[in-house]
């Protein structure tokens, strides 16, 4: 490789991490028209194995806006990002694919202001696929797999003359 291919392959991943960056603050700060704007015209979201719907960005964006009120504190962390570039049409570099591994801590809307903890978190990974437009990198498809989740602790209630012990 000679060092202005080595330079824009390095360049390239900047801008993917960029795309991939933009699109965790987007959905963290419910700015669904930037989330919108991430995606090419025929781009593509699917979070089925998270309990949600798959579609376009558009009918995607329109599900998250509804669904992430119930979070108003929301923070996804995305790491281990994998980037493979591919080709299309002939040009080397057009498309790429990532995969990423997340951890979404978020809190449940509750009476009275102030932070506090997250009462629910997910983990799992992403499968993000990526094409160069004329204005940039935007995502083609976006995967979600969660692989688990822990929900709040419910309180057991005890049985008479087993206080202090699971029930």
């Amino acid at each position: 490789m000679t060092q202005r291919v080595e330079l824009a392959t390095v360049m390239d991943r900047l801008a993917v991490d960029g795309l991939i960056t933009d699109y965790a603050v987007a959905v963290d700060d419910g700015d669904w028209e930037a989330y919108r704007g991430l995606f090419t015209p025929d781009g593509r979201a699917d979070y089925r194995s998270a309990g949600g719907i798959e579609g376009d960005a558009g009918k995607v964006a329109a599900w998250l806006a509804e669904s992430m009120r119930l979070f108003p504190m929301r923070q996804h962390l995305i790491v281990n990002r994998r980037v493979r570039f591919g080709v299309l049409e002939r040009d080397t570099g057009d498309t790429a694919l990532v995969r990423a591994d997340y951890v979404n801590p978020m809190r449940f809307a509750a009476e009275g202001d102030g932070p506090s903890a997250p009462d629910f978190v997910c983990g799992g990974r992403y499968a993000f696929g990526l094409r160069r437009t004329g204005d940039g990198w935007r995502l083609r498809e976006v995967i979600v797999q969660e692989k688990w989740r822990r929900l709040p602790e419910r309180p057991t209630a005890s049985v008479a003359g087993n206080e202090g012990q699971l029930s």
